[in-house]
C-alpha cells in the first residue's frame, strides 16, 4: 500500500481570486442573521454562476468570503469585474446594509491538496492583495497584468509597489478601475468630496531656456500628481494647460480647488533647480515653498527623491490649514473630517495638554461615525504617544488600547497607513520585530511620503539591530520633512539609531537637540545620559540625571533594563547609563 506521506506533491500555475466582504463584522452587529442570508444568497444566486460561467472553481467560502482557482487570468480578472458591477447594480438600494468586496488576484504556483485545498505562494500574494484592496476594488499582481493588458477593455491604475504583509519582497500591484469601487467607498464612512479638500497641480515650467528640458518639467509635474495621489484624504486635480502668471487668484482654476501647487525647473549642466510653492487658492496666501538643488546624475532618481520630499513636506501643511478652516467654523457645524483634522493639528504640536484634546476630538469623531477608519488610526497615534510618554494613569493600558484603534482601523481599511505604523510600533514594543518592519513596510507602500513612518520604521529596525539599516531610514525622515512639528522626534529617533550603532559622537548633537524641543520627556534625557557615558561627558550626564528624575520615578540601570530589555541595544544603553553613574538599583 502506498504510504500518502510518499505521494509526489501535485502543482500547478493558477490564477488565483481572493475575496473579502467589506465591514463584515460591522453587517454582523447590526444584523447577523439577515447579514448571513444575504451574503450565501449573494453566493449562490450572483457569484457561483458568474465564477462558473468563466470555467473558475470555487475552492472554499468563509462567512465573510471565498477563494476561486482559474486556469486563465483573463477569465479572473473579467469574472472579478462581472462579479463587482453585478454587486452594485443589486445593492444600489442599499445604504449601511449593503454588501461590497474587496478582491485580489495573483497568477503563481499552488499546491493541490487530495481534498482540493490549495496553498502556496500564488495564495498567499491573492489573500494579501484583497487585503489591502480598497472597497468595491480589484487588485492585481503585476504577473496577472502582463497577462491580461491589451486583451481586456478595462483601466488599470498602476498602484506601486507595495509591501505586504508575510511576503518577503515588494509586489508590483495594479488596480482595475470599476463603477464598484468608486460606489463602495461609502461601505465604510469616508468624508463626503466636499469636504475632503483639493489640490490642483499646476504644470512644472522650464525656466532653462531650452525647449527640449520640457520632458523633464512635464515628468516632475506627473510624478507629484502621481505621489499626492497616495494621500487618499486628497483630492488631486491635474490642470494640463500651461501658462505665465503672476498672481494666482487672477485665474480661474477648476471648482473646488482649495491649494495650488506650482513649480519650475532649471537646469545648468549637470546641476538642476527645482522650485516649488503652495499656495492657498481663494487667498492667494504662500503656505509652504522650498529649493530644491541636485546633481543630475539620474534624471529618474532626483525625480522620485523630489517628489517624495514634496509630498512629505506640504503634509503636514495640509492639515494644519485643514485644521485651522475647521476649527473657524460654527462647532456644531464641524463634520467629522474637520474634528480629525483639527486632533492632528494638536497631536502635531507634541504636548500633553493638546493630546488630551485631540483625544477628546477623535472620540467625539467616532462617536458620530463609528466606522471612520481614519479617526481610529490617528487615535491610535495619539494614545500610543501619551502612552509612550507617561501621560496616562496605566501605560500597559494605553498601549493596549493604542493597538485596539489601530487593528479596528485596518478592519475597516486594511490600506490605512497610519494604522499599519501603530500596529507596528505595539509589535515592536512587544518584541515581535518581524512582524513590526512588515507593518512599517505595508504603510510606507501605501504612502512612500510618509515621514513620520520613516522615522518609526528606523526605530523598529533599531530595537530589532539592524542599526546601519535603521540610520540609513532616520535619516531619510530627516531628510525629508526637516521643518514639521515632529523634526525633533526625528532627529531624537536617529541620535538614538547612531549611539545603538556606537556612533555616539554623531549621535550626541541629535539628542541635545531633540531633548531642547522635548525637555519634559523622561526617555530623551535618559538616552542622552547613555551616550554622554559612552563619551565621558560626566558633568552634562549627572545635570541630565537630575532633570531626568524630577519627571517620574528614579532612573536606574535595572529600570532601563526592564523596559528595554527586548530590544537589541539594550545593552548599548544600559552600559551608558552604568557609565554616567546611573545606580543599578
Amino acid at each position: 500500500m502506498t504510504n500518502p506521506a510518499d505521494a509526489k506533491v501535485q502543482r500547478r500555475l493558477a490564477a488565483i481570486l481572493a475575496a473579502d466582504v467589506v465591514g463584515f463584522s460591522a453587517l454582523m452587529s447590526q444584523d447577523e442573521e439577515g447579514t448571513l442570508a444575504r451574503i450565501k444568497s449573494l453566493r449562490r444566486e450572483l457569484i457561483e454562476p458568474m465564477v462558473h460561467a468563466h470555467y473558475g472553481r470555487v475552492v472554499k467560502t468563509t462567512g465573510d468570503g471565498f477563494l476561486v482557482e482559474f486556469s486563465s487570468p483573463v477569465e479572473a480578472v473579467s469574472c472579478a469585474v462581472e462579479v463587482q458591477e453585478a454587486l452594485v447594480a443589486k445593492t444600489s438600494q442599499e445604504t449601511s446594509q449593503a454588501v461590497h468586496l474587496r478582491i485580489g488576484i495573483n497568477l503563481g504556483d499552488i499546491i493541490i491538496e487530495p481534498d482540493g485545498d490549495i496553498y502556496g505562494d500564488g495564495v498567499n500574494v491573492a489573500a494579501r492583495l484583497e487585503q489591502i484592496a480598497e472597497p468595491g476594488g480589484i487588485w492585481i499582481s503585476g504577473k496577472v497584468y502582463e497577462e491580461v493588458r491589451g486583451k481586456l477593455p478595462y483601466h488599470f491604475d498602476d498602484k506601486g509597489e507595495q509591501w505586504v504583509k508575510n511576503i518577503g519582497r515588494p509586489v508590483r500591484v495594479y488596480g482595475i478601475r470599476t463603477s464598484a469601487s468608486l460606489t463602495a467607498r461609502t461601505a465604510t464612512f469616508t468624508p463626503s468630496r466636499s469636504d475632503k479638500p483639493s489640490i490642483a497641480v499646476l504644470p512644472f515650467t522650464n525656466r532653462s531656456g531650452d525647449p527640449e528640458q520640457d520632458y523633464f518639467a512635464d515628468g516632475m509635474t506627473e510624478d507629484l500628481i502621481t505621489g499626492l495621489s497616495r494621500l487618499r484624504w486628497l483630492n488631486v486635480i491635474a490642470c494640463t494647460s500651461s501658462f505665465n502668471h503672476t498672481e494666482v487668484r487672477q485665474f480661474s482654476f477648476p471648482p473646488g480647488a482649495r491649494y495650488i501647487l506650482e513649480g519650475s525647473v532649471r537646469r545648468s549642466g549637470d546641476r538642476i533647480r527645482i522650485n516649488g510653492q503652495l499656495i492657498g487658492a481663494a487667498t492667494g496666501k504662500h503656505i509652504w515653498a522650498e529649493r530644491y538643488d541636485r546633481e543630475l546624475m539620474d534624471i529618474f532618481a532626483v525625480q522620485d527623491e523630489i517628489t517624495e520630499n514634496v509630498v512629505a513636506a506640504i503634509e503636514p501643511h495640509l492639515y494644519m490649514e485643514e485644521g485651522l478652516r475647521a476649527a473657524n467654523q460654527v462647532p456644531e457645524s464641524i463634520g467629522v473630517w474637520g474634528l480629525v483634522v483639527q486632533a492632528i493639528g494638536l497631536i502635531n504640536r507634541v504636548g500633553r495638554h493638546e493630546n488630551e484634546q485631540a483625544r477628546t476630538l477623535l472620540e467625539r469623531a467616532i462617536m458620530m461615525e463609528p466606522t471612520y477608519a481614519k479617526a481610529h488610526a490617528v487615535l491610535s497615534w495619539a494614545v500610543w504617544w501619551a502612552s509612550y510618554n507617561y501621560w496616562l494613569p496605566d501605560e500597559q493600558q494605553g498601549r493596549e488600547q493604542a493597538q485596539h484603534h489601530a487593528e479596528e482601523a485596518l478592519a475597516l481599511d486594511p490600506s490605512e497607513p497610519w494604522a499599519h505604523m501603530v500596529f507596528g510600533l505595539c509589535l515592536s514594543t512587544a518584541g515581535q520585530h518581524d512582524r513590526a518592519q512588515q507593518e512599517l513596510e505595508i504603510a510606507l507602500g501605501v504612502n512612500p511620503s510618509f515621514a513620520l513612518a520613516h522615522s518609526v520604521y528606523g526605530w523598529t529596525l533599531t530595537r530589532a539591530g539592524k542599526f546601519e539599516v535603521a540610520v540609513a531610514e532616520t535619516a531619510k525622515a530627516l531628510r525629508m520633512s526637516p521643518s514639521d512639528s515632529f523634526t525633533s522626534l526625528y532627529e531624537f529617533v536617529h541620535g538614538v539609531s547612531l549611539m545603538a550603532a556606537q556612533r555616539h559622537y554623531e549621535a550626541l548633537p541629535y539628542l541635545r537637540k531633540a531633548l531642547v524641543a522635548f525637555p519634559d520627556f523622561p526617555t530623551h534625557h535618559s538616552m542622552l545620559i547613555a551616550c554622554c557615558g559612552h563619551l565621558g561627558l560626566l558633568d552634562e550626564a549627572k545635570a541630565a540625571l537630575a532633570r531626568r528624575n524630577n519627571l517620574g520615578p528614579p532612573l536606574t540601570v535595572d529600570l532601563a533594563r526592564s523596559y528595554m530589555r527586548k530590544f537589541a541595544f539594550c545593552s548599548v544603553v544600559t552600559e551608558g547609563l552604568s557609565k554616567a553613574g546611573v545606580p543599578e538599583h
